[in-house]
């Protein structure tokens, strides 16, 4: 057994959540419960980044304190996460107690060793972002991102010497070649720190709603350079040593390519600075787009996850994400694709599927479903099919996962109209059939289990297991021949009700 531990950003309280954040964190959700059934100590990690001026000027813009536009906005994403059956092991919250101490520990550690220093900073900011840029790197002087003019900001500031460490990032990435996954967006934050690194600007003075800086009070750390740090306090950073070595740096972080450079360029940097290790793994997705366009609330074009899950359901909805959308490349959102994949994979595949075996079961074999034979024709299929899923779970591949276990599904209703045991009589051809069929959707919903809990736990109930999926552990529930024969194989309603669109 190993140590898994996976990490979503922390989402900005400025807006409520829409359903790009809820695919980075149904991705995260997924490789977690993966990981569970593979025996790992798992901890995952989600939550939400508080300070900043763009919280402060929001909350303004609402008639709130920074302090109430935070409290409401993060139950908001609690709430979304709740109603996507999210299960996080903890939700970290930027303005928590043990956050500040954190975030004062390690930065302490880095003045301390002489890589913290006080100078006078002038350029151009994109309050959105958090972010200063370049005048080379705005489009028309707007924020390549959000498409806002940065304004500009100056005064005196203590500075991180990132410079310093551009050797030390290259030599770091070079003995870590699969640090940063897919390799494009290796290439692109290794040009980044080819090109040159200048220090960077770590504190404010012109706000207050931060976290103070422990040795001149005058100041609040950036917004960055406060919310990286979370990684670390959710694991015990300066506070339980034995807990925090378990869980560091054997990370993996799921990030937007928009904060690619924080991630993959300065804090590595500052983690080096304080005396720790890099991140283990960042794998880096590219945006959710809806009409070719990023989400935003400028745009209108944000949909929030509870519009879908009222058409397709929880479990409609997660398999979508992780279906439909492969990780890395961006994706193209619309509502006619997730109806089409619902209809096709849910309804017409597995939903039918469940249905026809439970009915025949019934009508054949009194309702008590038989064994599956020794040696099925599916056997081979099912050895496979783990094997393509386990390896796609791995390199964080759930399309490619989920597309290896669907083949499972597709082979079965094959077989079972190559086979057509409604036309034959009761009796021992019909039971290995059956019994065959009811194998596959035990193997299926194990491994489905990640995408779709529960959904997954009730074909589990209506073939008659006890227990649930989620607590078998692999690659022992994926091998043929766990389904004993002789439960009671419940017929219901359609799993998947099939949508119809005017």
């Amino acid at each position: 057994m190993g140590t898994f531990y996976v990490t979503t950003p922390i989402y900005y309280v400025n807006d409520a959540p829409h359903i790009g954040h809820a695919y980075t964190t149904v991705t995260a959700d997924a490789l977690a419960r993966w990981h569970r059934l593979v025996g790992d100590e798992v901890f995952f990690l989600t939550g939400t980044d508080e300070h900043g001026l763009n919280v402060q000027r929001r909350a303004e813009a609402n008639g709130l304190s920074p302090q109430e536009q935070a409290d409401r906005t993060s139950e908001r994403f609690k709430d979304a996460w709740s109603l996507l059956n999210i299960a996080y092991d903890d939700f970290i919250r930027t303005t928590e107690p043990r956050h500040h101490r954190a975030v004062q520990a390690l930065l302490q550690q880095v003045h301390d060793s002489g890589d913290i220093e006080m100078s006078t900073y002038e350029g151009l900011y994109c309050v959105s972002c958090e972010a200063y840029y370049g005048e080379d790197e705005l489009e028309d002087g707007n924020c390549p991102v959000h498409k806002r003019p940065a304004e500009l900001f100056k005064e005196d500031n203590y500075f991180f010497a990132l410079s310093r460490y551009q050797q030390r990032l290259l030599d770091w990435y070079e003995a870590h070649p699969h640090a940063i996954t897919p390799e494009s967006k290796r290439n692109e934050a290794l040009g980044l720190i080819r090109q040159g690194l200048q220090d960077l600007s770590i504190t404010r003075t012109s706000l207050r709603w931060g976290v103070p800086v422990p040795w001149d009070r005058a100041h609040v750390f950036y917004v960055w350079y406060d919310a990286l740090v979370n990684y670390l306090t959710a694991i015990g950073y300066g506070e339980d040593d034995e807990r925090f070595n378990r869980f560091w740096p054997a990370v993996h972080h799921l990030i937007g390519k928009d904060i690619l450079r924080f991630h993959c360029v300065y804090w590595p940097a500052m983690l080096l600075a304080a005396g720790l290790e890099p991140p283990q793994r960042i794998h880096v997705h590219g945006y959710l787009l809806v009409g070719g366009e990023k989400m935003s609330k400028t745009r209108l074009n944000a949909i929030g996850p509870a519009d879908l899950v009222a058409d397709v359901g929880v479990d409609g909805f997660r398999y979508h994400f992780l279906r439909d959308t492969p990780f890395g490349p961006d994706g193209d959102f619309s509502y006619e694709g997730l109806v089409a994949r619902y209809n096709a994979d849910l309804a017409n595949n597995l939903g039918n599927l469940l249905s026809r075996v439970s009915t025949l079961v019934g009508s054949k074999c009194a309702g008590i479903g038989p064994a599956p034979r020794p040696h099925s024709p599916l056997e081979a299929v099912a050895t496979e099919v783990y094997e393509a899923s386990a390896q796609a779970w791995d390199r964080v591949a759930p399309s490619e996962a989920l597309e290896a276990t669907w083949r499972l599904i597709r082979e079965t209703n094959a077989h079972l109209e190559a086979e057509e045991p409604w036309k034959a009589e009761p009796g021992p051809e019909v039971d290995a059939v059956l019994g065959d069929a009811l194998e596959a959707l035990r193997i299926v919903a194990v491994l489905a289990t990640p995408a779709m809990p529960a959904a997954c736990a009730e074909v589990w109930r209506r073939i008659g297991l006890s227990g649930s999926p989620s607590e078998r552990r692999l690659p022992d529930a994926a091998r043929w021949g766990g389904y004993p024969g002789g439960l009671d194989v419940q017929k219901g309603k359609p799993l998947f009700p099939r949508i119809h669109v005017d």
